[in-house]
Formats: structure tokens, C-alpha cells, sequence
């Protein structure tokens, strides 16, 4: 893959400042330099403009009227965007090879076919392309814990890992990408960040347009761990208003973490209504991995919202959840050194979590649309399995 350069390290190499650098790329003298977000990438190959007084007039090379993608390889499906209903058909039409395959990884996954997507990945996960690699080793680690091959999915996370620690030796755009990956194992996980990521706004801009639409989902995530909940839903609303909704995958986990932040704050009509449309998008296509890694974190919605009216796909949901789930705990709670609850019911978890936001018995009893007995029959068996005492020990136990 053809490498690039960051205005400062072009500024380096060629001994000028970042701002002549930023306005030779304005005027077109850079030829190959693109414009992304508020930055520009230069291929690596590319020759220091000379002082147009001293030069002989040239004519301008022909534009291509292809624009070049810094990472076509990376995660094809999230970065396409296609209509709910087409989303088989969107991955039949691309050309066979690596790209295809990994976008029919990346179906499976999504799709709740965790063992299909671990074994097509697997090949990938030395491939020469980097776009490549990286998004095997993504979808492999991931699966890997859906299906409970620990080792596996430590070994994937790893080798993202060790991409960008050697980050300082590969270009610009590259590093950004190793650093979203990163980034995103990081914040799933709620794991402690690497401690070489680079600020978020350094390779926002650097990403396409429907991983970045993905990479301001985890963004917003970490702002939820944080509790920062209005600022979370405030990127979200604002992601899907600039277009996000054109590329399904990516939309789909942006409203679940909207319906995390809002069922933080109580607003219960809003997380409704963004649930309701992630299902709205995601029933098409049977994208529903999400729904089942979210279950925890979705205080009761599903069991409110998606349990009555589609109770097969609900089953399926909770299926996800307990295989993920699993998955998850055994890489987290060795890592973090916390014992995050492991043998609730999925309705204990649900009724636990919104406990420990401080709901109060009767404001999930109704929002559940059972009984005040029923929620304190089930906090009861809750606080019984993990020992505690009381309602404000049960927040150090739940997903934070």
C-alpha cells in the first residue's frame, strides 16, 4: 500500500514550515495529496515543489477521476454504505478477493455467526495489506470470544497491540488506523487505554468516512463509561445527523449507545425511539451481534422494547449475550482486576444495572411493566449471588 506523510512530517523531511506545507497542498502542487477533515495526506514518494518563478511552465498531470482510498482493505462492509434489506447483495457485487471476504467476515459477525467469521479471518491475520490484517485480527479477536477461544482473541488483541507500538515506523494515515483499532479493543473491552494512543483528533480526520462514523460510536462510548452522558448522546445525534445512517453497521451500535446514554439520564421515550430504529436497520439483514454485546448496557430496552413483539430474535439476542459475555469477562476482570458479575440471568443483569443508576423499585417496575414484589424478588436474588448487602455496593459489580 502506497505510503503517506502528515503535514509535520513533510515539513521535516523537506525543511519548511507546517504552514507552507499546508499551502502548497492548497494550491495543488503536491501532486496525490488529499484532503481529510481539517488535515492532508502526502504520498510518501512525492517531490518538494519547486519556487514557480524559476520554473519553466509545465502542464498540470491529468486528474484520475478514481480517488484513491487510503485503506480499501480496512473493514469493507462497515466502510459501505447500502440500503437495510441489501446487504448480502452489497458484498456479492464487490470483486472476489480479500476485500470480499472480508466483508463476508464481517456479515457473519454481525449476524450473530461468530465461528464462520473466526474461521474466514484467520488467514488474514499475517496478510501483507495492513488494512487487511488489521481488520482480521479485529474480527477474529471478537470472535474468538463469542466462541470462548480465549487464548486466541488475547493473541489478535496482541498483535493489534505490537501494529502500534511499531506505529512511529509506518506512515501517517497507517498509524491512524492501527490507533483506531487500538482504540476501539481498548474502549469495548473497557479496558485501560494503550499508553502510546495518540489523541483521538489525530486520526479522526485521517479515517473513511464510514469507520469514522463507527470510530465516533466508540468515542461516545468511552464518554458514557465516564458518565458523561449528555456529551455522549450529543455525538451521536450529531454523527447520525452528517450522514452516519448511510452506512448500517456503523449506525446501529452509534443509536445503541445513544440508548445507553439516555436510559443514564431516565429518558426513556428517547432511548426508545433510538433503539427502535437500530432494530428498524438492523432486522433487514439479521445484523444483530450488537443487540447481544449491548444487553448489560441497555438497561431492560430489549426486554421492554424487543421481547414482546419479536420474541424468537430476542431469544437469539440473549444467546449472543451469554456466548459474548463470557467471552468478555475472562478477558477483562483478569486485566482490570475487577470481578465484574458473571452469574446473573440476563433479567437479573437488567433490573441490576438500572439498580445501580439509582432507579428506584417502582420506576422499574413499571418501566418493565411488572411488579414492585417481581423487582425486589429479583434485586434480592441479585445481591444474594454476589454477596452484598445493599444497593450501593452493587454499581462496583456491574459494567461500568
Amino acid at each position: 500500500m502506497k505510503g503517506y506523510l502528515s503535514i509535520r512530517d513533510a515539513a521535516k523531511k523537506w525543511g519548511v514550515s507546517g504552514r507552507r506545507i499546508n499551502q502548497y497542498c492548497s494550491e495543488g502542487r503536491i501532486h496525490g495529496a488529499e484532503r481529510f477533515g481539517g488535515s492532508w495526506a502526502i504520498p510518501a514518494d512525492a517531490e518538494k515543489p519547486g519556487d514557480p518563478r524559476k520554473q519553466k511552465k509545465q502542464t498540470a498531470p491529468p486528474k484520475s477521476n478514481k480517488r484513491q482510498g487510503l485503506f480499501p482493505g480496512f473493514m469493507p462492509l462497515m466502510n459501505t454504505p447500502f440500503e437495510p434489506g441489501h446487504c448480502t447483495q452489497t458484498i456479492e457485487k464487490m470483486e472476489a478477493g480479500p476485500k470480499k471476504d472480508i466483508a463476508l467476515a464481517e456479515y457473519h459477525y454481525f449476524s450473530g455467526q461468530a465461528e464462520k467469521a473466526m474461521q474466514e479471518t484467520e488467514v488474514y491475520l499475517t496478510a501483507e495489506d495492513a488494512g487487511i490484517r488489521l481488520s482480521a485480527c479485529w474480527i477474529f479477536a471478537y470472535s474468538c470470544l463469542t466462541m470462548g477461544r480465549i487464548d486466541h482473541a488475547r493473541r489478535a488483541l496482541q498483535e493489534i497491540q505490537s501494529m502500534l507500538e511499531d506505529g512511529g515506523k509506518t506512515a501517517s494515515p497507517l498509524r491512524a488506523m492501527e490507533a483506531f483499532v487500538a482504540f476501539a479493543a481498548a474502549v469495548l473491552l473497557h479496558l485501560p487505554l494503550p499508553e502510546k494512543m495518540p489523541p483521538t483528533e489525530a486520526f479522526l480526520p485521517l479515517l473513511p468516512p464510514g469507520v469514522r462514523a463507527f470510530a465516533l460510536y466508540v468515542q461516545a462510548h468511552y464518554l458514557y463509561l465516564k458518565e458523561e452522558y449528555a456529551h455522549s448522546a450529543g455525538i451521536v445525534e450529531a454523527t447520525l445527523a452528517m450522514g452516519a445512517s448511510a452506512y448500517p453497521v456503523s449506525a446501529i451500535y452509534l443509536h445503541l449507545v445513544a440508548v445507553m446514554d439516555y436510559m443514564g439520564m431516565k429518558l426513556t421515550d428517547r432511548a426508545r425511539t433510538h433503539l427502535l430504529a437500530a432494530w428498524d436497520m438492523a432486522r433487514p439483514d439479521d445484523l444483530i451481534e450488537g443487540f447481544g454485546e449491548h444487553h448489560g448496557l441497555l438497561g431492560g430496552m430489549l426486554e421492554a422494547t424487543v421481547k414482546p413483539e419479536w420474541p424468537e430474535e430476542f431469544k437469539r439476542i440473549i444467546d449472543i449475550t451469554y456466548r459474548f459475555s463470557s467471552g468478555w469477562r475472562r478477558v477483562h476482570n483478569p486485566i482490570t482486576g475487577h470481578d465484574v458479575a458473571d452469574d446473573l440471568t440476563t433479567t437479573e443483569f437488567a433490573i441490576a444495572m438500572l439498580a445501580a443508576r439509582s432507579w428506584t423499585t417502582q420506576e422499574i417496575a413499571e418501566y418493565l411493566n411488572i411488579s414492585a414484589n417481581t423487582v425486589k424478588s429479583h434485586v434480592s436474588e441479585v445481591m444474594r449471588k454476589l454477596g452484598i448487602k445493599n444497593r450501593k455496593d452493587l454499581k462496583k459489580h456491574m459494567l461500568q
